[in-house]
């Protein structure tokens, strides 16, 4: 598990693909003290398992539905992606409890700077579009971000960034039609999800209107 609080802001050493799975080296640099293999560290929002690590030089291997279903698959050598490693109990969780399992990509539409506010604007799938809410929370390439501005109707989202966050993450040079990966808020899904189950049980409404 995660916090969405992106640890480092990493290039990518060496990346090998093949038809079904890739070979992904970063330079974890700090970030790779006390790394052990099979230990869980999120690339870009993406749970990865450690497959082998020299020094601070940690592989992953990514199999061949990761790289159909998130931006991993395209990744280049010298590409710099998000990075940040479990947390454990006790830590503080300064975002909100990500799994590191990517729900989908979505674009980036358009880009607004105002000052220092920089309003990004994504594509919201039909899929998706019941668990994303004004002020709630989604991953976007791992990092922990609050929705600012949604429009379903329109197919899109918002979130405004600061310097800060601009400065450590992937969102700071993504371009337009560019994807991210994103990740919903779990809890978001399950209170949906069971919502829309109760509404459909006719013996649980006729229950409640009793």
């Amino acid at each position: 598990m995660f916090t969405g609080i992106v640890q480092g802001l990493v290039e990518v050493a060496d990346i090998t693909h093949h038809d079904d799975i890739s070979r992904l080296t970063l330079d974890l640099g700090a970030l790779a003290e006390g790394v052990a293999l099979g230990a869980s560290v999120a690339v870009n929002g993406t749970c990865l398992t450690v497959t082998s690590f020299q020094d601070s030089r940690v592989d992953f291997d990514v199999i061949a539905e990761t790289l159909r279903t998130t931006n991993l698959g395209k990744l280049k050598k010298q590409d710099r992606v998000n990075v940040e490693r479990s947390f454990r109990v006790g830590d503080e969780i300064g975002g909100h409890i990500v799994s590191g399992h990517v729900t989908g990509v979505s674009k980036l539409l358009s880009r607004t700077v105002e000052g220092h506010d920089h309003v990004l604007r994504f594509a919201l799938e039909p899929q998706w579009q019941a668990y994303v809410f004004h002020k709630g929370f989604v991953a976007l390439d791992g990092a922990s971000i609050t929705v600012s501005a949604i429009d379903r109707s329109q197919g899109w989202f918002e979130v405004s960034l600061i310097p800060e966050t601009l400065a450590r993450t992937t969102l700071g040079f993504v371009a337009e039609s560019d994807g991210v990966n994103i990740e919903v808020d779990a809890q978001t899904v399950t209170t949906v999800d069971t919502v829309k189950e109760l509404m459909q049980d006719e013996e649980w409404l006729a229950q409640l209107q009793a």
